[in-house]
């Protein structure tokens, strides 16, 4: 069985034999074991173009130690680095089964094949707090590093890592502060993959801040890159089924439809229109695993909220059966899309949009003047969409509208978030007002949504001869909240559309 462990860590380059500063003094510590002294021997596994460790993963089989057998180690952006560990099995150079799937985002049916071997000579000191129990470990590492393949090179260096083990991020930061005035310096790459195969990677790119002038097609680019590698990064968690792992998925493949939408002046659009119905498919199949959490999730919350009195017949296990079938079966068919070459290709051709982007004339102009025009039309949207809700007769023809301005008001919000780092805390508020009026027209959605599902449980409980009084209990309830969320929209989107708010897109494109 997998073990899942979240490292907090970071590494310091050192020359060899360099002696550990004093540890005893960082906050929390009470004593120190150790040094206790062991040897590593692991063999590192990636496609022959090294698309894991340039995307951040290690594949690891390692002999020694207290943890070895195969790990998986993934990127979490700011969250720690999650590593995933398996039992040695079997001597030989087949990377698992469940390890290779979670890498299948990146390897799109390459194989894996051994690319480096690395022996590692560690002392290891033990940070304790009062109670013996652990707070960080402090390894002071000799590597010895020798990659395989068509040729071979041979390295060697001494580092210096601290990983948190129970204490807090202030213990790392004290500690790192006395490493650093002890003259050491954090590794330039944090991996010892990375460093042993250091000849074969680029070097890491360097952030440019992004200002008023800086061109257009860079800001919309970082902001597609961004949620393109968080789309990537969300793969192998969905693939788990983590908790709101399918959720943040969605959101990124949202976000990166709704840029390339948004910003056709700059990346042409006769460019991206496969690849934005590809991404509708991808969301599309996301969704209908999403909806089923959600609902599951909304009407369970009903049912608990319900006097027993008032819960006549099984209505209980009606509706996790109902959902037990719904989710399985959106499961089923979201875990074969991310299997199937329509996936990949979908992905291949995202990295080819971000490396080789069609851009317009437009996108060399400085991001304040032809920026803010993506953020007016959605806008727009919205306003004539509220307007037309406001104006509909209650029920389907109101429900519609509200559902459209929603979309309209995330891809405003959307489309202000991609230009915030150019033009700055004017856009970052509009798109803050843009996700309120999303969220509460989201829930109005749930309710209208609800009510469908309830409408069906009850008609299935009275052809099974079953009392349908609850779901009719649980309807009218759906029904009073989709009146008082239509009020707070209205509410919501008045604070939203205030001049105040807005009047930046206008002054910015002069």
């Amino acid at each position: 069985m997998a073990v899942n462990v979240n490292e907090t860590e970071i590494k310091y380059d050192a020359p060899p034999g360099a002696a550990l500063p004093r540890l005893g003094d960082l906050p929390q510590v009470a004593r120190i074991s150790g040094p206790d002294e062991e040897q590593l021997e692991a063999e590192y596994y990636d496609t022959d173009d090294l698309r894991l460790i340039r995307a951040g993963i290690t594949v690891r089989r390692r002999r020694g130690g207290d943890d070895a057998g195969w790990h998986l180690k993934l990127p979490l952006g700011d969250a720690p680095r999650r590593e995933i560990q398996l039992p040695p099995g079997q001597p030989g150079r087949q990377v698992p089964g469940e390890l290779a799937e979670l890498v299948r985002v990146h390897t799109r049916g390459e194989p894996l094949r051994p690319v480096a071997r690395i022996t590692t000579k560690r002392q290891r000191l033990t940070l304790l707090d009062q109670a013996g129990e652990s707070l960080a470990e402090v390894m002071a590492d000799d590597v010895s590093a020798q990659t395989l393949g068509d040729t071979t090179t041979v390295s060697g260096w001494h580092e210096v890592e601290v990983e948190l083990t129970g204490g807090s991020r202030q213990l790392l930061k004290a500690a790192c502060k006395l490493l650093r005035r002890d003259g050491l310096r954090p590794a330039g790459r944090s991996a010892k993959l990375e460093r042993a195969l250091e000849g074969q990677l680029p070097e890491p790119a360097r952030q440019v801040p992004l200002t008023s002038s800086s061109p257009a097609g860079q800001v919309v680019l970082a902001y597609l890159q961004t949620h393109a590698e968080a789309l990537k990064s969300l793969d192998p968690m969905v693939r788990r089924d983590e908790p709101d792992a399918v959720h943040q998925m969605r959101v990124a493949t949202r976000r990166v439809r709704s840029t390339l939408r948004s910003f056709g002046h700059i990346i042409r659009r006769d460019g991206t229109q496969r690849l934005a119905a590809e991404l509708k498919w991808l969301g599309t199949m996301l969704g209908q695993a999403r909806d089923g959490e959600v609902l599951a999730g909304h009407l369970q919350a009903e049912l608990h909220q319900t006097p027993e009195e008032l819960v006549i017949g099984p209505v209980q296990g009606r509706v996790q059966g109902y959902f037990a079938s719904v989710r399985a079966g959106a499961r089923t068919a979201l875990l074969g899309a991310l299997d199937s070459p329509r996936y990949f290709s979908l992905l291949e051709e995202l990295d080819k949009l971000i490396a080789e982007p069609p851009l317009t004339p437009q996108a060399a102009m400085p991001s304040a003047k032809v920026l803010p025009v993506a953020v007016r039309r959605p806008y727009r949207q919205v306003r004539q969409r509220m307007r037309r809700a406001r104006q509909a007769r209650a029920g389907q023809s109101a429900d519609v509208a509200l559902h459209q301005a929603r979309k309209a008001a995330k891809r405003a919000r959307y489309a202000s978030e991609a230009m915030t780092p150019a033009i700055g805390p004017k856009a970052r508020r509009f798109a803050k007002q843009m996700k309120k009026v999303q969220s509460v027209l989201g829930d109005h959605q749930d309710a209208v949504i609800a009510r469908q599902v309830e409408r069906e449980l009850g008609i299935s409980a009275h052809l099974a001869g079953e009392n349908a009084f609850s779901y009719g209990l649980l309807y009218g309830r759906d029904a009073c909240d989709g009146q008082r969320l239509q009020a707070q929209v209205r509410r919501t989107w008045k604070r939203a559309s205030r001049p105040r708010h807005r009047r930046w897109m206008h002054q910015a494109g002069r």
